[in-house]
C-alpha cells in the first residue's frame, strides 16, 4: 500500500499574478510521480482584498474567480475555469484535493448598517467595557457582481455574532450585537475566542447553517473534490463541523478526507476537540510542530529523546498530520515560528520517514519563499522519495540518547527493497546500533543526504549508522539509493518550469 504524503501546494508571499491555477496543472503529473497522495490547494473564492488576498479574508463563496468583484474577475490565483481545470489535472493523475474552506468570517461588505452593539475587552471578550451603542457596520453583503447567480442569500447583521470595526465612530473593537452571544463551545484563550476578525458568522443561527451547507453541496458539485482542509477550528463552535462533515458525506457519497486547523500546541486541547467531534477527522500536529521549534532554536540543549513527548503523533497517530512549517508560520505572519533551515532536514527525515502520522510537505520547504529569500530544503524531494519507495515495514525507534537519536523501517515484501534506518543530532554527531531486519544481512546501506556515509548489515540483521552533527541521516540498501535519486530528480526536473527555484 502505497504510504500516504500531502503537499500544502501553496504559501503567503506567492505572486499575484493569476498562473497559479495553470502551474498547478501543469505539475499535477510531478505531484503524483514522486508520492504525494493529497495536494492541498489554496481557498479558491474571492477575498476582500481582490487579487491580493491570499483567500481568508472571505468575500463571497460562491465567486471562484467568474465576477468582477473587487476590482477583479480573477483571484490571486487565476479564473473559476482554471481553478476547475488543475482540480482535474491533480485528481486525473490520481491524487486526491484538499480543498481550503474558511467559514470562520467574512470580510469586505457592500453596505454598512445601524446595529445595537456593545464593546468586549479584548483580552477578555467575556468582559464588556461599554453599555448599548448603535454603531454602523459594515455587515451587508449582496455580491452586486454576482446579480444572485448560483445562491440569492444576502448576508446581514442578523448572520453575524459582532465585527471589529464601527465606521461612523471610525473606531476599531471588538463588538458584539445585542441578542447574539459568543459560541460558548470555542477555544478559552481571551477568555472566549470565537471572535477573530472581520464579520463573525453566528454558527447557532440557523439560516447560517442551512447556508453553509447549500454552499457545501454546490461547491463538492462543481468542484468533485475528495476532501477538505477546515480553517480556524477553534474560534467556531466545536461541534459544527462534525455535522457539516456528515451531511457532506452523505451527500456526495464519499468518506470525504478531512483535516482541521486547531492552532494549540496543548496536546490535551487537540484530543480534546477529537474527543468532542468521535474523531470524524484529523488534526495538524501544532505540538509537534511547536517542539521541533524549541529543539532548533535550543542551541544543541534539547533534549532529543522527549522530542515527542506530549504531540498527537504520540497520543493519536491516527489522527495526526505532521508537520514542519506552513504558511501561518512564514516570517512576518501572524503565527510566525519558522523552523531554522539548519534543522529542517532533521524535521522532515523524521515525519517523512516514520510510520506514525500522515506527514504534509509545505511548498515553502520544496520550493522556497522568494520574497523572504529562503532557498529550499535542501535534498527534500530525496526525502520525499525515500518515503514512497523505501519507508515501509515496523518501526523501531532508538530515542534513547539526549543528542543522537533515531528508527529504523523493517521493510516489506509488497516493497521490494525496502526498509531504511533515521539518525539524526542536534549537536554533536555520532553512532548508534540499530536493528533494521536478519533479512537484510550483508547488505549495504548508504546515507541518500551523504553518500559518503555507509554501513553493512551484520547477520543478525543490525548495523552500526553514524550521523554527523546537526544534521539528518537516511540509510536505504545501496540499489534503492538509485531509484531515490532518479525520482527525485524527475520530480525537480518537471516541477521547475512551473515552481522555479
Amino acid at each position: 500500500m502505497k504510504n500516504r504524503m500531502i503537499l500544502q501546494s501553496f504559501e503567503w508571499y506567492l505572486s499575484n499574478d493569476g498562473t497559479f491555477w495553470r502551474r498547478i496543472e501543469g505539475a499535477a503529473p510531478s505531484f503524483s510521480s514522486i508520492g504525494f497522495t493529497s495536494v492541498w490547494l489554496p481557498p479558491a473564492f474571492k477575498g476582500a482584498g481582490g487579487i491580493n488576498d491570499v483567500g481568508y479574508g472571505v468575500y463571497d463563496l460562491y465567486d471562484l474567480g467568474e465576477f468582477d468583484q473587487k476590482g477583479t474577475v480573477r483571484t490571486k490565483y487565476g479564473t473559476k475555469d482554471e481553478y476547475l481545470r488543475a482540480v482535474k489535472a491533480v485528481e486525473d493523475n490520481g491524487v486526491r484535493v484538499l480543498a481550503d474552506i474558511v467559514f470562520n468570517q467574512k470580510m469586505g461588505a457592500d453596505e454598512t448598517e445601524e446595529v445595537e452593539a456593545v464593546e468586549d475587552a479584548g483580552n477578555n471578550r467575556n468582559e464588556q467595557i461599554s453599555g448599548d451603542e448603535t454603531i454602523t457596520a459594515w455587515t451587508k453583503f449582496t455580491f452586486p457582481g454576482r446579480k444572485g447567480k448560483y445562491d440569492p442569500f444576502i448576508w446581514d447583521h442578523t448572520c453575524f455574532d459582532g465585527t471589529d470595526w464601527d465606521e461612523k465612530g471610525h473606531r476599531n473593537s471588538i463588538y458584539k450585537f445585542n441578542g447574539k452571544n459568543w459560541d460558548c463551545d470555542v477555544s478559552t484563550e481571551n477568555g472566549n475566542y470565537d471572535y477573530l476578525m472581520g464579520c463573525d458568522l453566528d454558527f447557532q443561527e440557523p439560516k447560517v447553517v442551512e447556508e453553509l451547507k447549500k454552499w457545501g453541496r454546490w461547491y463538492l458539485d462543481l468542484t468533485g473534490a475528495d476532501g477538505v482542509r477546515l480553517d480556524a477550528l477553534k474560534h467556531i463552535h466545536f461541534t459544527f463541523f462534525e455535522d457539516w462533515l456528515k451531511e457532506m458525506r452523505t451527500y456526495t457519497g464519499k468518506d470525504l478526507f478531512a483535516i482541521r486547523e486547531y492552532w494549540n500546541p496543548d496536546v490535551n486541547a487537540l484530543t480534546h476537540y477529537l474527543d468532542v467531534n468521535h474523531n470524524c477527522l484529523s488534526l495538524f500536529d501544532v505540538a509537534l510542530h511547536f517542539r521541533f521549534y524549541n529543539a532548533s532554536n535550543s542551541g544543541g540543549y534539547f533534549d532529543m529523546r522527549t522530542l515527542y513527548d506530549s504531540t498527537l503523533v504520540q497520543v493519536r497517530e491516527d489522527n495526526a498530520i505532521t508537520f514542519v512549517d506552513n504558511h501561518d508560520t512564514e516570517p512576518q505572519q501572524a503565527l510566525q515560528s519558522f523552523i531554522p533551515a539548519w534543522f529542517k532536514p532533521i524535521a522532515y527525515a523524521l515525519i517523512l520517514e516514520s510510520a506514525h502520522g500522515i506527514p504534509c510537505v509545505f511548498y515553502g520547504d520544496l520550493f522556497g519563499i522568494r520574497q523572504e529569500n529562503i532557498a529550499p530544503v535542501k535534498d527534500l524531494a530525496r526525502l520525499m522519495a525515500a518515503r514512497t519507495l523505501a519507508a515501509y515495514g515496523d518501526e523501531t525507534d532508538y530515542f534513547d540518547h539526549e543528542d543522537v537519536v533515531g528508527f529504523t523501517r523493517s521493510g516489506s515484501t509488497e516493497n521490494p527493497d525496502s526498509g531504511l534506518a533515521v539518525l539524526v543530532s542536534d549537536g554533536p554527531g555520532g553512532c548508534k546500533h540499530m536493528m533494521v531486519n536478519e533479512a537484510m544481512k550483508g547488505k549495504q546501506f548508504i546515507n541518500i543526504l551523504d553518500e559518503n556515509l555507509s554501513v553493512c548489515i551484520n547477520e543478525d540483521g543490525s548495523g552500526d549508522f553514524t550521523v554527523d552533527g546537526g544534521s539528518a541521516a537516511v540509510y536505504v540498501e545501496a540499489h534503492m539509493l538509485d531509484e531515490i535519486k532518479k525520482m527525485a530528480a524527475a520530480f525537480e526536473q518537471g516541477t521547475q518550469p512551473y515552481f522555479p527555484w
